[in-house]
């Protein structure tokens, strides 16, 4: 197994978030970037803003590491409009994966037309521009009926709306890391929750996100069946260090 190919190299803190000033962040980013150029990682999950310069890192280093960036985060409560023409920035910046954070209060609010349409035009957006679409449900922020429920309105608008062939560039994504869960509680992937994504998205794919931190937790992960794992300790995955992430 090259776990490798597995991991979605992940930092996604702005300067504030992580007490530093705005260039020692963008030292941080540009590190992260070349780490998994250095290392091969299938993908460096950045902020919107950040996409551009991971575009030029990448070419520079004739590499194959592909750029992701996460839309209406971490809250995913912005308007359909908002949602598109962040993603449509991105994508003219060079983005290869669009991570959107579907509006799960919305969804909780029983705003299920709203969600649907969010999750149709999305995705018709992404998969136009030859792009991978990640749809981010927020586990923490759910109840295991809840999270069936979403997994499955996922798979159901982009089965009706989409070709077979299109399905393996959709995923439901677990988690943002930055919903905020009583000390001690997960707020990202979870076992329990990834088997109920895992059961109910198919034949979507699924990518566990958050709280993944060790090799063996990623093996568990991918021998459960998910295709991507995001996560800030990807080195520490693949060399088999300890990491002290919190992401």
């Amino acid at each position: 197994m090259n776990i490798k190919h597995y991991l979605d190299s992940t930092y996604l803190k702005t300067a504030d978030q992580a007490n530093l000033s705005e260039q020692e962040n963008t030292e941080v980013v540009k590190n992260c970037i070349q780490e998994a150029i250095d290392y091969d990682f299938k993908l460096i999950m950045i902020r919107p803003d950040q996409v551009v310069l991971a575009k030029k890192m990448i070419e520079a280093a004739n590499s194959k590491v592909t750029i992701g960036t996460v839309i209406d985060f971490p809250f995913g409560n912005g308007t359909l409009e908002e949602k598109l023409a962040e993603a449509k920035q991105a994508i003219e910046n060079g983005v290869d994966d669009l991570d959107y954070v579907l509006d799960y209060e919305a969804f909780k609010r029983g705003e299920i037309e709203t969600v649907k349409e969010q999750v149709l035009q999305g995705t018709k957006l992404g998969l136009a521009h030859h792009k991978i679409v990640k749809w981010i449900i927020e586990v923490a922020a759910l109840n295991n009926h809840q999270i069936v429920q979403l997994s499955a309105l996922i798979k159901n608008v982009v089965i009706a709306n989409f070709s077979e062939k299109e399905y393996d560039k959709v995923f439901v994504k677990s988690s943002t890391g930055f919903y905020k869960k009583p000390e001690g509680v997960p707020n990202g992937a979870t076992v329990s929750a990834v088997k109920l994504m895992l059961e109910n998205s198919c034949p979507l794919a699924v990518k566990a996100a958050g709280g993944v931190r060790t090799y063996e937790e990623a093996v568990e992960m991918i021998q459960l069946g998910v295709k991507r794992i995001g996560t800030s300790a990807a080195k520490a995955i693949s060399t088999g260090e300890i990491s002290n992430s919190n992401y």
